[in-house]
């Protein structure tokens, strides 16, 4: 355990977090996601929900301010222009904790093979359906 640290980010979660470089994305995924097959590094969160862990990943992840949208989500049946209530969880919480920072839904034929590319696959145990998340690292930048 750390100070400071929500409890639910794991050694495992927290290495990957760190090890991440510029450009580097690592997608959260449901429960219903293949995440074993696609994942070239998979870490496991089961029982934890895409909402708890956005609450804990992004107040310690900067996102990447040289892209339009470094938060990607999915969409209600896979179409862009729909959302369900998971998808307007994830939006306030990135407005809330990220203001400014856009979200961008993505279609399938977008989201799956982005996610198969993550440098992580976190598998989750959230049982909403489309609730696959890809953040973006950024940079920290130059300490005054």
């Amino acid at each position: 355990m750390l100070i400071g640290t929500p409890a639910i980010l794991g050694p495992e979660l927290l290495s990957t977090l760190r090890a991440m470089g510029h450009g580097d994305e690592i997608a959260l995924v449901d429960a219903n996601y293949p995440a074993q097959e696609h994942a070239r590094r998979l870490v496991r969160a089961d029982g934890h929900g895409i909402i708890a862990l956005l609450q804990a990943i992004l107040p310690l992840l900067p996102l990447d301010g040289d892209v339009t949208a470094p938060v990607m989500r999915a969409a209600q049946g896979n179409l862009p222009g729909q959302a369900g209530p998971i998808h307007r969880q994830i939006d306030g919480l990135v407005a809330s904790l990220k203001p400014g920072t856009a979200v961008e839904p993505l279609g399938g034929d977008r989201l799956y093979p982005r996610i198969r590319a993550a440098h992580t696959i976190v598998a989750t145990g959230e049982l909403a359906l489309y609730a696959n998340v890809i953040l973006r690292k950024g940079v920290v930048g130059e300490v005054p």
